[in-house]
């Protein structure tokens, strides 16, 4: 797998998502190549489905022809020569360039990790076809929300708890053994972990998905608040908004709560798992202690942690982790602030 995560790959990685290559880094060997893959591959189904070029039921096509190939059942190489030329990013462009060579190097793990590798790619493309279906109907000004609870609960797991599910069945698989009534923990508070992770971005991100005619807060709560999507566009709407929005966040600490106990399951012996675990936790906490004060209705005021915070998260890590005193006294650090 040298080849896959060579210096261009990793570049890719991370031009891509800067904090997710942090905490790449930082796996195990025996399990960095298939969590890396397996990125690639979502990244790319994302890039597919976010492209700013096409209509709806085109990158749908190209959805489905892609995860088609991916999962092995059509050997016909989809086109996206096209939409990789009209990418604006280089890094995306890269990935759309190169989805021959990186759906190629599923096949060189084992036969169970490329069950697994197939079957969580599967699962993020269905979630990303749900999503550009459910917002077909956007059109300049005109903004579509999910309905309840349930739907924007399912989105989260399908684009990324069920990266937590992966990410805990490769641990198990190559790194620890334990017993079966943990390992169902383990899984549980996994999709947590990942389903945290979404909800963050989904609340920081209101405003930027908005003016693509997306809505992720759903409407039946929004009615209940006297609100609906349209007045979400507007930032002085913020202190109407603030009682509803600060019940999303209270949903997303309970879900880093999860993922603080997860980690704290794991095998002190696996230094560098539970490392690359406790970073997108502690930027996590980080972004909803800002997002609770700010006012996200307000694209010009976007929440968004510097470099050179988690460079010092990097170096706290780096010092806590062999004692589990203090990596539980960092974990729990913003959450009893």
């Amino acid at each position: 797998m040298a080849d896959l995560l060579d210096t261009e790959l990793d570049a890719i990685l991370e031009g891509t998502s800067r904090s997710f290559y942090l905490s790449l880094k930082e796996l195990p060997s025996g399990v960095r190549s298939q969590v890396g893959l397996l990125y690639l591959l979502a990244r790319t189904s994302d890039t597919i489905a976010d492209s700013e070029q096409g209509s709806a039921e085109s990158r749908l096509v190209a959805l489905e022809y892609y995860n088609e190939y991916a999962q092995g059942h059509s050997d016909s190489l989809p086109d996206l020569s096209e939409l990789a030329r009209l990418q604006r990013i280089d890094s995306e462009r890269k990935l759309l360039e190169r989805m021959s060579a990186t759906v190629a190097c599923i096949d060189r793990f084992s036969d169970s990790d490329q069950l697994h590798i197939r079957h969580c790619l599967d699962v993020i493309v269905g979630g990303q076809m749900l999503d550009l279906q459910r917002f077909s109907g956007t059109a300049e000004g005109k903004v579509v929300a999910l309905s309840e609870d349930t739907e924007l609960d399912d989105y989260a797991y399908r684009v990324a708890g069920s990266v937590g599910e992966f990410w805990t069945r490769m641990a198990l698989d190559h790194l620890f053994d334990t017993e079966s009534s943990v390992e169902a923990d383990l899984f549980e508070k996994g999709v947590r972990f990942g389903k945290a992770l979404q909800m963050i971005n989904i609340l920081r991100d209101i405003p930027v998905d908005l003016r693509m005619g997306r809505c992720y807060i759903p409407s039946n709560s929004l009615s209940a608040h006297g609100l609906d999507p349209y007045d979400l566009l507007n930032k002085d709407n913020m202190e109407s908004f603030r009682p509803l929005f600060d019940s999303y966040i209270d949903v997303a600490e309970s879900h880093l709560d999860a993922a603080v106990s997860y980690i704290e399951m794991l095998p002190h012996s696996q230094f560098r798992l539970r490392g690359s675990c406790m970073l997108p936790v502690l930027i996590g906490q980080r972004t909803l202690k800002l997002l609770r004060g700010s006012n996200v209705l307000d694209e010009s005021s976007r929440i968004k942690i510097t470099r050179s915070d988690i460079n010092a998260l990097l170096k706290r890590v780096a010092f806590a982790i062999p004692f589990a005193k203090s990596s539980k006294r960092l974990l729990n650090e913003y959450r009893d602030a």
